[in-house]
């Protein structure tokens, strides 16, 4: 079984045309609760509710809101490690999922905070301690840690999840350093878009550095998606929505991010210089999305049988998890409904937080 996720697009990511922003598809309550409220409508499985600084809604207060307003669909929380008190942290998230009746997981971030950028290596220091110590938390435990950025005599909480155990980490990275972070703390490896052969790659070298750690990892992709009745259709989409994109602007909004420099981002990068004229860099894989957007900057392309071809390729070479987005985010959630998710034996990695990860 595959978990089907959508994105709540919190950090201003929505668009009619890209580059070009709307005052009705920017990050608001209004806005972005309807997304979310739609995916749960339509059966989705979890989603992606985005952190960012500049860029949007803050993650935590509208996941504690969102939690009242939905009733099947997970919520996947990002959180950066190192932007708040470590204990505090711990019991935002429990009552978050007291709130959402156990159906919280946590997405960790490890960019920089805001107004204190930090060298690779050091920043996933933190992620690394931050990860170990909110998991024991979380799940109950009482915490004696003594590190380079965590140093903390605490008790838990007496506020717990519902399962009384830590919610599931999902975690992407790059870099060397946020690889083996990934390898010994995550329960989820997020992989940017990339070609079938690029992402089985990554499969094959992170199930490595598991095994290093004695775990095991499932995975997930992040990617956007453009299905229509025919493909013809889906690529007219694609053109349309750059269409009145200019490149100047583009780059303006792919600087916005703070993980710009990252590994990922160069990647994702790589795989747009390396495509055809159209875009495409392998058969249903456009990178137009890129022009516009930092992170994922790649979609799948076509009609609804080449849509879920694609996705059965990555679930071949071990994908467990999709994330997808496409837009406007509202719109395309019910294309992809109508015209793929009831055709995939889908359902949540995690059934709520009452599953413990390993």
């Amino acid at each position: 079984m595959t978990e089907i996720s959508w994105f709540g697009a919190l950090c201003d990511d929505d668009y009619e045309f890209l580059g070009v922003p709307e005052e009705r598809l920017q990050s608001s309550w209004t806005h972005c609760s309807e997304i979310v409220t739609t995916a749960d409508r339509l059966g989705f499985d979890n989603v992606l509710l985005p952190s960012g600084y500049q860029l949007g809604m803050d993650s935590t207060s509208f996941a504690a809101a969102i939690a009242t307003h939905t009733e099947q669909i997970q919520l996947l929380l990002a959180v950066r490690m190192g932007e708040m008190w470590l204990p505090q942290l711990a019991r935002q998230l429990a009552t978050i999922d007291q709130m959402a009746g156990g159906r919280l997981t946590i997405n960790i971030i490890s960019s920089d905070i805001p107004g204190a950028p930090l060298e690779s290596a050091p920043r996933y220091q933190r992620t690394r301690e931050w990860m170990h110590v909110l998991r024991a938390l979380l799940n109950g435990e009482s915490v004696e840690f003594h590190g380079e950025f965590v140093d903390l005599v605490v008790d838990p909480p007496r506020m717990r999840t519902v399962s009384g155990h830590c919610p599931p980490f999902y975690f992407g990275g790059f870099s060397p350093a946020a690889k083996d972070t990934a390898a010994e703390h995550a329960d989820v490896f997020l992989t940017w878009p990339d070609t079938v052969a690029g992402v089985a790659g990554t499969v094959e070298e992170m199930t490595a550095l598991a095994a290093g750690y004695d775990r095991e990892l499932k995975y997930g992709l992040r990617a956007h998606v453009i299905v229509r009745e025919t493909e013809s259709d889906a690529r007219a989409a694609a053109e349309r929505l750059l269409s009145k994109l200019e490149a100047d602007e583009g780059e303006k909004i792919r600087q916005k991010s703070l993980d710009t420099a990252s590994a990922g981002v160069a990647r994702q990068n790589e795989l747009r210089e390396s495509s055809s004229d159209d875009g495409f860099v392998e058969e249903n894989l456009w990178t137009g999305v890129g022009r516009a957007r930092s992170g994922a900057g790649a979609a799948i392309v076509g009609d609804p049988d080449q849509v879920l071809a694609k996705l059965h390729a990555y679930r071949e070479i071990g994908i467990d998890a999709f994330i997808l987005s496409g837009y406007t985010h509202a719109a395309e959630a019910d294309l992809f409904a109508k015209y793929v998710l009831p055709n995939i034996d889908h359902g949540p990695l995690y059934e709520g937080s009452t599953t413990r990860p390993a």
